[in-house]
């Protein structure tokens, strides 16, 4: 048995097996935060489109139908990550970089056509198959 807690983020995944406290169709797939906890069930605050504004919805469920979201776990990695490279440059008296840089553009490479010939690519006539 899973313990949850106040601040918890949770994935709403309906268990069919199992009608009570099931949540409604629309909340099934989504992610809240736990706000309240009782011994069968917990307190979920999900965000809901309605128009054009988010509306804070607050839903109960039963245990059955959620579980601990993995959302954060990259996040916390990266932090624990980041404290360990900060350790090791501070000793080593260095600067380090911990911002998350975008994926940067292939290396520049030379095509060769010594041994190959070229050849020239042209549309084939359209043709009516009538």
């Amino acid at each position: 048995m899973k313990v949850y807690r106040a601040g918890d983020i949770v994935d709403i995944k309906a268990n069919a097996a199992i009608h009570k406290g099931m949540p409604h169709k629309f909340y099934h797939g989504r992610t809240g935060v736990v706000y309240n906890v009782t011994k069968s069930a917990v307190g979920v605050i999900v965000n809901k489109r309605v128009g054009n504004r988010f509306v804070e919805k607050r839903v109960n469920i039963r245990i059955e139908h959620i579980k601990h979201s993995k959302c954060r776990e990259d996040f916390l990695k990266r932090v624990k990550e980041n404290a360990a490279k900060k350790k090791a440059a501070k000793e080593a008296g260095e600067k380090v970089i911990l911002k998350r840089l975008p994926a940067q553009p292939r290396a520049k490479t030379l095509v060769k056509t010594a041994k190959t010939s070229i050849e020239t690519l042209s549309p084939i006539a359209y043709e009516a198959l009538v």
